[in-house]
Order: C-alpha cells, then structure tokens, then sequence
C-alpha cells in the first residue's frame, strides 16, 4: 500500500508540473499545431482542463507497469481520476467565479493543483480497495476512450459553448491567423 501511496503522491506532482509547462508549449512552440492536442491554445476553460488530462492520462500509461500487479480496480482508478480532475475544476471555477464575479490567477492555479490532487486521492482510494465487478473495467474503459476522443476534438472544433470560448480574445479553440 506504501508504493502505490508513494507512486500516486509522485503522480499529483509531475501531473502538476507538466500541466503548468502545457499550458505555455503551444505559444513557446509558435503555434506548432501538433502540440495543440495536449497543450492550451488559448485561456478557455476547456484548455485548462485539457492540459491536466493528458499529464494524467499519460502518467497512467507509465504507471501500468510498476503497480498494476499489486493493486485492485486499476482501469476502473485511472477512470475515476481522469473524471475527477475535470469536473472538480470545472465545479470549484465556476462556483467561486459565481459567487464573487471574476477569477483571481492564485485561486485558479489552486484549484488545478486541488483538482489533481483530489484525482489522485480517488485513485488511491480505489487503487487499495477490494476488487470490483470486471463490468466496471469494461465501462471505465468506454470512459477513456470517450474522455480521449473528446480531448483530442475540441480543441480543433470547439461546440460554441462558454467552457470552450476564452474569456481573453473571445474565440474558440485554435485561432485562425
């Protein structure tokens, strides 16, 4: 149980680190459009969920090996913290901009980093729990697939919705110049 806390403890942190580094790659890239798959290419909610899906889909990938022999439930985990991680940014953003009437930079970066944390713990949770019935595998794994599809298309053809429109420049997804 110490290993796995140990590798989900390490998984908020690089998930942390490099979803702040994605949020700058498109533009440090000169909008080289690949990078526009996994990194912000404007300051749009969705963007901001985006560039904490991929860390975490891909340290998953890179996790599989270590610990999926010691744990339970670990498609059914990972499900649950890619799922995580997107609603509780999306709820705690919107919440406290509702409430107060803008967005503060020092309480948006909390809240991404809270998020992930919060993925991560649910991860755990599950990663240590006992084993679950092997539908829940099949479905969480419906989840991903859908969750990448969805990640890998909006930001090429946003629907015309506020998630997606960025608050700064009033477009959506990647602009045309």
């Amino acid at each position: 149980m110490y290993k796995i806390f140990l590798f989900e403890l390490f998984g908020a942190l690089l998930i942390s680190i490099t979803g702040s580094l994605l949020h700058f790659v498109y533009d440090w890239s000169k909008n080289y459009k690949p990078l526009a798959l996994i990194s912000a290419v404007n300051e749009s909610t969705w963007e901001h969920l985006k560039i904490a899906f991929w860390p975490a889909l891909i340290y998953s990938v890179l996790e599989y090996l270590p610990i999926s022999n010691i744990t339970n439930n670990f498609i059914i985990s990972k499900a649950a913290c890619l799922l995580v991680i997107p609603i509780s940014i999306v709820i705690l953003f919107y919440s406290y901009t509702a409430i107060i009437g803008h967005n503060f930079l020092i309480v948006d970066i909390s809240i991404f980093l809270l998020s992930i944390c919060f993925g991560q713990i649910i991860s755990f949770k599950l990663l240590t729990m006992p084993q679950l019935p092997s539908f829940l595998t099949f479905i969480s794994l419906l989840i991903i697939v859908i969750l990448i599809i969805q990640f890998s298309m909006f930001t090429f053809f946003p629907p015309k919705l506020l998630i997606f429109k960025d608050p700064v420049k009033g477009g959506y997804g990647i602009y045309k110049k």
